[in-house]
């Protein structure tokens, strides 16, 4: 089976309540994109209790300025960019994957005295170390979800350093009102303040990732992945903008909810359950409806607990991609590849 268990884990009024989806094995968590109003201290993630410890961004000067509309431009312009070099890097990288397996082939020993030979010298060959044993055993999911948890880690890290929360704040929480606009927009993705909302993103990131790279493959699943976290940047800047509601906003739950919603889709008669109520199924694409239409009404009720119009925007772009992208988008690089690879050969002659 590709999938494994779903779990949604959100901060509700700063106390963790879970809403759990999974399968009859295994489980994950779907953590939301949380959303921080100006007044940080009432909705930020993971806050503590008054009186119980003293919070660590109390103090930290949060950058707000005036939402309008004509300030959409430049993010807009910036979403497209990044969407663009991701595709086309992630293309490159499918080039030069399928390049470097085609010469392997190639320089196979053709003959049994060549394979013997082969053999002969690998005796003499030192062993690869015990890291690049462990990477050559990964799965190609696995090799791809390593880099991302590592990312998500280290930026976790850097949240803990008290003078580096000033930087954070400004650089790693998405802000339409604030002095670094577009940046960000993709450093959000990476960034969890919270132990619980990284583990919980990271779970269920982990647990869908096999799914959706047996369906797309490596290159085309990170394409979508680094795609999926600006554009639900930018729908979260639309609605903040358009309802006048300037606020933070952190996670990997918008891009999570993009790979969520594409495998819920591509595969809608899977069996999911509640994990404390296994007897109870339903299927996937039942699932992926309830989850949007939870954030579609916390969109139009003006629901402040998290950032529902983050989770919506990359639903529906896991949705598109799985419906024409992977197709029209993806399945049309051909032209692209025709122009690299003529590139490539006469930059190296080869």
């Amino acid at each position: 089976m590709f999938f494994r268990n779903a779990r949604s884990v959100v901060d509700l009024n700063n106390n963790c309540k879970t809403v759990i989806l999974s399968h009859h094995t295994r489980g994950t968590n779907i953590h939301a994109r949380l959303q921080v109003r100006n007044s940080f201290h009432n909705s930020r993630r993971n806050a503590k209790r008054p009186g119980l410890n003293p919070d660590p961004l109390e103090h930290i000067h949060i950058e707000s300025g005036p939402l309008q509309g004509r300030k959409l431009v430049k993010p807009l312009l910036f979403t497209v960019g990044v969407t663009s070099a991701s595709l086309l890097s992630c293309v490159i990288w499918e080039y030069e994957n399928l390049r470097a397996h085609a010469s392997s082939l190639i320089r196979r020993p053709g003959t049994w005295l060549n394979a013997q030979q082969k053999k002969l010298l690998a005796q003499f060959k030192p062993e690869p170390g015990p890291i690049r044993k462990w990477w050559n055993s990964l799965r190609d999911s696995e090799k791809v979800f390593y880099p991302i948890l590592a990312a998500n880690i280290l930026v976790f890290g850097a949240w803990r350093l008290r003078a580096l929360q000033p930087f954070m704040v400004k650089y790693f929480c998405s802000n339409p009102s604030g002095g670094a606009i577009c940046l960000p927009m993709v450093l959000s993705t990476f960034s969890h303040y919270s132990a619980l909302h990284l583990a919980a993103n990271m779970y269920v990131l982990y647990s869908f990732m096999p799914a959706a790279i047996a369906s797309l493959g490596k290159e085309q699943f990170t394409a979508m992945y680094l795609s999926a976290g600006v554009i639900s940047s930018f729908a979260s800047f639309l609605y903040k903008v358009a309802v006048n509601q300037p606020g933070l906003s952190l996670g990997a739950s918008g891009a999570i909810m993009a790979v969520l919603s594409y495998v819920c889709v591509q595969y809608p008669d899977t069996r999911l359950s509640i994990i404390f109520l296994p007897m109870y199924t339903f299927a996937a694409g039942t699932a992926i409806k309830v989850i949007m239409s939870v954030d579609l009404a916390g969109v139009v009720l003006g629901w402040k607990f998290f950032d529902h119009a983050a989770h919506l925007g990359g639903a529906l772009f896991g949705i598109a991609w799985c419906q024409w992208g992977s197709s029209h988008v993806w399945g049309n690089r051909d032209k692209f590849l025709q122009y690299y690879h003529d590139f490539r050969r006469n930059d190296t002659g080869r």
